[in-house]
């Protein structure tokens, strides 16, 4: 089994990519620095490959999806802007911008480029990283950028999860809940725990769900 996990050079990134070797897979292990990917490839272990991919980058994306033969595993993990600092009212509309182009339309861009690989597979899965900051059910105010990206995120999923049911391949949002990360900050769970709630939607049988959204394998509100 093959897994492509963007934003992998560190958190739950890098994580996610661990344990998907553990359980032994080949793993495509990209950052926007070849000297990153590399990095952490090395850290990964021997079962790890280092690709440099830019998900904001159009001209990467097709580069990546040109040179790839195989793959059975998608996570869309690079994420970017938790504007604690921002309110709806007031955001800086560049900044929400910004964080679209990688948190929605990067992963949106990537997974249709790579449908041809993952209709393929025998077992194609599709994982979006997401937040429980994206659940319209418990939505305030706060962290405009990141949230309402979040919620387009799980939109698509729903979206793609019911035009590839066919071919059967499975579509999950997933929390990994508040992770202690350079993004998550101090306090967080560990790691690990997070990325393990990753990684069960990507090691999901072929009768597992599909069109959801979780954290540790149990559904979240949407």
């Amino acid at each position: 089994m093959i897994a492509l996990v963007t934003g992998a050079n560190r958190g739950i990134g890098r994580e996610v990519a661990r344990q998907l070797a553990a359980a032994g897979h080949t793993v495509l292990v990209t950052a926007r620095s070849a000297e990153a990917a590399a990095e952490a490839a090395r850290a990964v272990g021997p079962d790890a490959r280092p690709l440099r991919l830019d998900v904001t980058s159009g001209a990467d994306i097709t580069a990546l999806a040109r040179d790839l033969d195989a793959l059975d595993v998608l996570v869309n993990n690079a994420a970017i802007t938790y504007d604690t600092w921002q309110r709806a009212t007031t955001a800086d509309l560049d900044v929400v911008r910004e964080a679209a182009e990688t948190n929605l339309y990067g992963p949106w861009r990537l997974t249709q480029a790579l449908l041809p690989l993952l209709r393929a597979s025998a077992h194609p899965r599709i994982v979006n990283v997401s937040s429980e900051a994206a659940s319209l059910a418990g939505m305030g105010g706060g962290t405009p950028a990141y949230s309402a990206s979040k919620a387009a995120l799980n939109a698509l999923t729903r979206m793609l999860a019911a035009e590839l049911r066919g071919d059967g391949v499975l579509v999950n949002a997933v929390c990994p809940g508040w992770v202690a990360t350079d993004m998550g900050g101090p306090g967080g769970r560990p790691v690990e725990e997070g990325a393990a709630s990753v990684v069960w939607a990507a090691t999901l049988p072929d009768d597992g769900p599909t069109g959801g959204f979780f954290r540790d394998g149990r559904p979240l509100p949407w």
